[in-house]
């Protein structure tokens, strides 16, 4: 058997190529600067005149956290000194993960405590993200408890620790995962729901550990309580929840492709969804390679007898939408979800600020405002865009503001305008700002810019919803991937 040498030239070809190639995948993995920017906390509500409902269920995460510090108080080491503190801050990461998966469960009736379901996403990451350099303090640490309390029999409580050491390493790569948004959506979502598994691992490390206390004490039963319950809102999550509790079936009426932007409307297959202005609920399709959940604000009105979604271009699964076929194919859709108000509790100047597609929550409210001549109530709508003639809804818009329903002003970057404080000063000229209501939506670094600058003005009432199901940092990857790696199935 003969062998042809592969030339000189053409080896150095190879090697010119993949070196000329390196900077463009080196470009592509880096982003833009602001892919980089850590995502703000917003557990608090920006501005309340007083205390509110919507701050309990953050402070009650801190309170948990802080007050089961006396369970440990005083704990010695084995070779001298305290331990107490590398005792106390494992428990703090058995009580964050927990947290994190109790509020996974997305129940609506928590939504009051954290101000909606936007901000009980972002407790949900934030305590899944804290959990981390918690638990890699508590492996540090290593504490050796002198004349503890041991939960389990010595060799069931090494089989515990040594799963305990897989369960880190295992949860640092899934939380990567997580953060890092190279990974796609469709990857990211099924490797979210194994964290249970290294939050069990620990679980029983903590329990078959020497403590302080015994497991039968009332810390011991505080304890156990803490980690059943967040051991049953992960099974919940990943088994009833996603396999049996599906939504109320839709079916796909129309469509329609306006640019990047697909409108999509359906009908209910049976009892419809009840909602209303400025909520949001989950779309599963039933069409192959589309089926994995995703999260959309309602743009119809609570009183419509349809669903209307708006879906921009903005990633694999919602590209492949703007090319599928969907009329005809059913659908589910769970929820509604969301506390976000367009308009005031009182009659009062009202100022919406939107942002592409973030348009949504407004167009629900828009149809059951009153038609007629424009006056000091009638919501004024600054409209951020990059193209007026490409923007979402701009005929509906136009129909509602020579109806009288609105004052709109598309702010379009491609004419040379963005969105600044004085534009909200100028909408706010001549009323009073204390009394005044604004409500944003939109991409996360318009919503702070219009919270900050209504704030700044005296505003007292200010709705924001910045809803990001994954959030993290670094460039979306996933058409990049889809196109390595295409999807077959859902």
């Amino acid at each position: 058997m003969s062998v042809t040498p592969t030339s000189t030239t053409e080896s150095t070809g190879v090697r010119h190529r993949a070196r000329a190639a390196t900077p463009g995948v080196l470009r592509t993995l880096a982003g833009r600067p602001r892919d980089w920017r850590v995502p703000p906390t917003g557990l608090l509500p920006s501005r309340f005149p007083r205390p509110h409902l919507g701050w309990l269920g953050p402070l009650l995460m801190l309170a948990s956290s802080v007050a089961i510090w006396p369970a440990f108080a005083g704990a010695q080491g084995e070779e001298g000194g305290s331990v107490a503190f590398g005792l106390y801050i494992g428990a703090v990461s058995i009580m964050l993960m927990a947290w994190s998966f109790i509020l996974a469960i997305r129940a609506r009736w928590m939504e009051p405590f954290f101000g909606g379901m936007d901000r009980i996403y972002r407790a949900h990451r934030w305590a899944g993200a804290l959990a981390i350099p918690t638990m890699f303090l508590h492996t540090s640490i290593e504490p050796e408890i002198e004349g503890g309390i041991r939960g389990a029999a010595e060799n069931l409580a090494d089989t515990a620790e040594g799963l305990a050491g897989v369960g880190e390493i295992m949860l640092y790569v899934l939380v990567l995962v997580s953060l890092v948004r190279w990974f796609p959506y469709r990857w990211w979502r099924w490797t979210h729901k194994l964290l249970g598994i290294p939050f069990a691992f620990a679980s029983w490390h903590f329990y078959t550990a020497e403590k302080t206390y015994s497991n039968t004490s009332a810390w011991g039963w505080f304890f156990n309580a803490v980690m059943v319950a967040g051991i049953a809102a992960w099974l919940h999550r990943v088994g009833i929840r996603d396999m049996f509790t599906r939504g109320n079936r839709y079916r796909i009426s129309r469509t329609e492709v306006d640019a990047s932007t697909i409108e999509i409307e359906l009908e209910p297959i049976g009892k419809p969804v009840q909602h209303h202005a400025g909520q949001f609920a989950i779309l599963k399709l039933d069409a192959p390679g589309l089926t994995e959940p995703h999260v959309f604000t309602i743009a119809s009105s609570p009183e419509s007898p349809v669903m209307r979604f708006f879906v921009r271009d903005l990633g694999d699964w919602s590209h492949k939408l703007l090319t599928a076929d969907l009329v005809g194919t059913t659908a589910r859709i769970e929820g509604p979800y969301g506390h976000f108000e367009p308009l005031p509790d009182r009659p009062g100047r009202t100022i919406w600020v939107a942002g592409g597609v973030g348009i949504t929550p407004f167009l629900s409210q828009i149809d059951s405002l009153p038609a007629g001549e424009p006056g000091p109530t009638t919501p004024h709508l600054i409209y951020c865009v990059p193209d007026r003639e490409k923007a979402t809804a701009r005929a509906v818009l136009e129909q509602a503001e020579a109806e009288g329903r609105i004052t709109l002003d598309v702010v379009a970057s491609r004419e040379g305008r963005r969105f600044g404080p004085e534009m909200l000063e100028a909408a706010l000229a001549g009323h009073d700002a204390r009394s005044a209501h604004v409500a944003t939506c939109g991409p996360a670094g318009l919503v702070r810019s219009t919270a900050s600058a209504a704030d700044a003005a005296g505003v007292r009432s200010i709705m924001t919803e910045d809803f990001d199901i994954r959030s993290g940092v670094g460039p979306d990857l996933s058409r990049q991937i889809e196109a390595l790696v295409p999807t077959g199935g859902g």
